[in-house]
């Protein structure tokens, strides 16, 4: 009968905050495991010592090199790999004797921790348990004496290893946020707060719950004094906004601006310098977002991204921080004025909201417009621009539109062709059109114009699978005078 190989969770530094089971499994274990670097000595010893007892079988993992350069053939990661695998065939050795294992594990083994080595190198072969314990994060949320995040919040953990760029774009679009792994990271770490506009609320964390822990605030630390043993941590926004001292009644601000911009169908080369200019200038960015995303994050600049389908939320959500005296971008694909947000905001100023607040519109390069650059020139005459999404008008009155756009023989640029949850719109929007046109009509069906996933195709009505076709496409359907030569989709400017 094989032994047992236990990953316990020790916790943030401080005994009592080892849970009841962590403390009883150490006790009883045959063999204790833990890692330390080449000194021997081991932080997560230290805080089991109170519950070891005599005659338990000690392993010590020493680790070959930490963060300083080795001769080993394959380099760090080689010589990590290969230590792993030793220590594993030492822990294997007592596990096959019948020896329960406990291997130590400062936190949560599961959480950064380096139990999950031994885990998924030993797991297959005996039984494994996992103690979970208590996070550093938890803990320094605890002895800063702030909630971490509450509500509908969302908080994003994140090694300081990451690029500072990379770094501050996630901590613009989060709520909440802890950073690990700071030590030799940490300039880089508070480059990205202050780039994220942030390093204002952050807060250092260091030896959390330990006798010689030390809080305060993040961008007065000095960057020579900073441990492994430390964090960054963003805490709840709402719960800074209501415990705020109270503050004498000031003038009421002057009203911002909300400037709604197109940031084309793709990546910065569709966006026009306008548009670049607008975001630059801007103290927030709103909108959903994978659109958000494609904004240069800038220092000092505060992110709000959002879902899909909550454009009256977002529109609110904008018009109120500029109400409050900021400059506002609130971003979309294509043209924010074709079937986008300039519509949304200007809806809600309709409704009261951001009084005083000016709005302006910033266009850019439509999805029809870049759909058609990509096949020739099938918008060279009239027509017309439809959406087949029923989620804001019913289908009766798209079906109209469809018959008398067909009827009057307009090349039409139909947008949200298709969803996961709208499969029939546009087999039913081509039936209608059969009816006048010809089943050779040219249709041009192009998906993720300028991403990396682009794919255009030219078809004919006749032969369209609807099927085929997802909420990433944007259709062109040619009039009776559109044609296809030598590959080229193009639309005479007579009749």
């Amino acid at each position: 009968m094989t032994g047992t190989l236990y990953g316990v969770g020790l916790g943030p530094g401080d005994p009592e905050l080892m849970t009841v089971k962590a403390a009883r499994l150490i006790s009883e274990a045959s063999v204790i495991a833990y890692h330390c670097a080449r000194h021997g000595r081991s932080i997560a010893r230290s805080v089991a010592e109170p519950y070891l007892r005599e005659g338990q079988i000690e392993e010590k993992l020493v680790y070959p090199v930490t963060t300083e350069t080795t001769d080993h053939p394959g380099g760090y990661e080689g010589a990590i790999a290969d230590f792993y695998e030793l220590s594993a065939k030492r822990l294997a050795e007592h596990l096959d004797a019948g020896r329960d294992v406990v291997l130590l594990c400062e936190g949560d083994p599961f959480f950064y921790g380096s139990y999950m080595y031994m885990h998924e190198r030993l797991s297959g072969r005996f039984p494994a348990v996992v103690v979970p314990g208590v996070t550093s994060v938890s803990a320094a949320a605890a002895v800063f004496g702030r909630p971490l995040v509450q509500r509908d919040e969302v908080l994003t953990v994140l090694p300081g290893t990451l690029p500072a760029p990379e770094l501050a774009r996630r901590l613009a679009d989060t709520d909440a946020a802890a950073v690990l792994k700071l030590g030799r990271t940490f300039s880089s770490v508070r480059e990205a707060f202050a780039e994220a506009g942030k390093l204002d609320e952050a807060v250092y964390v260091e030896r959390a719950t330990w006798g010689q822990q030390r809080v305060e605030p993040l961008a007065s630390v000095d960057p020579s004094t900073v441990p492994y043993f430390s964090l960054a941590l963003l805490p709840s926004p709402a719960y800074a906004s209501r415990v705020s001292p109270a503050s004498p009644p000031a003038a009421a601000p002057s009203a911002g601006e909300v400037v709604v911009v197109g940031l084309g169908p793709a990546g910065p080369e569709w966006l026009t310098p306008e548009a670049a200019s607008e975001l630059d200038a801007a103290e927030h960015i709103v909108g959903y977002g994978p659109y958000v995303a494609r904004v240069p994050q800038k220092a000092g600049q505060q992110r709000h991204a959002s879902g899909n389908r909550v454009e009256a939320d977002r529109a609110r959500e904008a018009l109120s921080l500029a109400a409050s005296g900021s400059r506002v971008a609130v971003v979309s694909s294509g043209d924010p004025g074709v079937f986008a947000m300039a519509s949304a905001v200007l809806e809600q100023v309709a409704a009261g909201h951001g009084a005083g607040v000016r709005v302006r519109i910033v266009p850019g390069v439509t999805a029809a417009q870049a759909a058609a650059s990509r096949v020739g020139a099938p918008l060279g005459h009239d027509y017309c621009v439809l959406s087949l999404s029923d989620r804001l008008k019913p289908w009766e009155i798209i079906e109209k539109r469809l018959e008398a756009a067909g009827a009057a023989d307009l090349v039409l640029a139909l947008y949200n062709p298709a969803s996961r949850s709208r499969t029939t719109q546009l087999a039913d929007a081509r039936a209608v059109l059969l009816r006048h046109r010809s089943v050779d009509t040219p249709v041009v069906v192009a998906r993720d114009v300028g991403g990396p996933e682009e794919d255009i195709r030219v078809t004919t009505l006749g032969e369209l699978n609807p099927s085929t076709v997802d909420m990433r496409c944007l259709l062109i359907i040619g009039s009776s005078k559109t044609r296809v030569d030598n590959g080229l989709v193009w639309t005479p400017r007579s009749y």
